[in-house]
């Protein structure tokens, strides 16, 4: 799974979450349980670098990856498909 543009939004951990939208972020528990199911989680580097978001205020259940775009050929090249939406 890789996360870039709008939707790192919904992997920042609980205190930069609340301060951005004023609610708790109803995502962790969720990633939580993925990553305990062997899910692979990743973050786009350049996404983070390009929108200055610091990796620190992001939850610990997700890598950070260099560019998002290696992740999904990797696993794309390896029998993975992509679902974008």
């Amino acid at each position: 799974m890789v996360f870039h543009g709008p939707a790192i939004n919904g992997i920042l951990d609980e205190a930069h979450y609340r301060e951005k939208f004023g609610v708790s972020n109803p995502n962790l528990k969720v990633l939580s349980q993925l990553k305990k199911c062997g899910t692979e989680m990743f973050v786009c580097g350049q996404n983070l670098a390009a929108d200055k978001i610091d990796p620190k205020t992001l939850s610990p259940n997700v890598e950070i990856a260099t560019d998002a775009l290696i992740v999904l050929m990797t696993y794309q090249n390896n029998g993975y498909s992509l679902l974008s939406f």
